[in-house]
């Protein structure tokens, strides 16, 4: 909830600029980075090129606001993409549920403006065939006798293939993040620094194989901090490496992996939610997401 000290000089009267500015605060309090806030506000403030510069916050209404977004999609003379009116679309719902939340307003204008999903196109994902091919040759050098065996090729690629975290979320992997003792049951916790990012943290099941991988992983490389301790680039060439030894027409990526984990874990019949648990991603960035897994299993065109 928002602070009383980023809203309490705010009233239904308050003209944009000033509670936009306000917000800006909130934001940077919450610990949203430069980037988002800077995204944030500038979609936000499109808003004071199409309403008149002295319309109180309590006089915006719910048409208004789908106005502006068809002025902002047909009329401003300005291309818009359908990706980039979502995301506006997204920005200024944000900010009058942030006014309503603090009391500012006692109906929120926006919640009634319908959200405009941008389907981009489908992802790539690996065949069963594929799926096996890859995993056999990081096995294959893992097992190698006529060189130094390396499990980290395995322990890479099986921990994105059976978990489908993100990048970012693999190189944020550290060594007492992953329990193989727990009571509940051998887990990774996928932790944020950022307060803003806290809803995306979770703990992840592990699988058998991939622990005893694991454990040789360890033996080899001792890793004291972070479970993966190389470069974002240098991670990717590993999976390259493997893409390109398995003989793959396709770019085997870290994003690869994960949808490929998301489309294998429906198919499995895990619940809907528990996936987009496991994905980290929240309700809204859910429903674009199961459209797209259910067109890479053959459900809808």
């Amino acid at each position: 909830m928002p602070k009383a000290t980023d809203s309490a000089h705010l009233t239904s009267k308050t003209l944009l600029p000033t509670a936009i500015s306000s917000w800006e605060m909130f934001m940077y309090d919450q610990g949203r980075s430069p980037n988002t806030v800077k995204a944030f506000l500038s979609d936000v403030r499109l808003l004071t090129h199409f309403l008149p510069p002295d319309q109180s916050l309590g006089n915006i209404t719910t048409d208004e606001l789908n106005r502006f977004f068809s002025w902002m999609e047909k009329e401003r003379g300005i291309p818009c993409s359908p990706k980039t009116l979502s995301r506006r679309i997204t920005s200024v719902k944000s900010f009058f549920r942030w006014l309503k939340q603090y009391g500012v307003l006692s109906i929120d204008p926006a919640e009634k403006v319908v959200q405009r999903s941008a389907i981009s196109p489908l992802p790539q994902v690996l065949t069963n065939d594929e799926y096996e091919t890859a995993l056999l040759v990081a096995d294959r050098q893992r097992r190698n006798t006529k060189r130094k065996t390396d499990a980290r090729s395995f322990t890479l690629l099986y921990l994105l293939l059976t978990t489908g975290i993100k990048k970012s979320e693999c190189l944020g992997i550290h060594v007492n993040h992953i329990d193989l003792e727990a009571k509940s049951g051998p887990h990774v916790f996928i932790r944020y620094s950022s307060p803003a990012n806290r809803y995306k943290e979770r703990k992840i099941k592990l699988q058998d194989d991939w622990i005893v991988a694991y454990k040789e992983y360890l033996a080899q490389y001792k890793p004291v901090d972070k479970v993966f301790a190389w470069s974002p680039r240098r991670l990717e060439y590993l999976l390259e490496d493997i893409g390109a030894e398995a003989g793959l027409t396709k770019h085997l990526s870290f994003d690869m992996c994960r949808w490929t984990c998301a489309l294998r874990d429906y198919q499995t019949g895990m619940e809907a939610d528990a996936i987009r648990q496991k994905l980290g991603v929240s309700k809204i960035q859910w429903r674009e997401l199961f459209i797209k897994i259910k067109q890479l299993n053959g459900e809808m065109k």
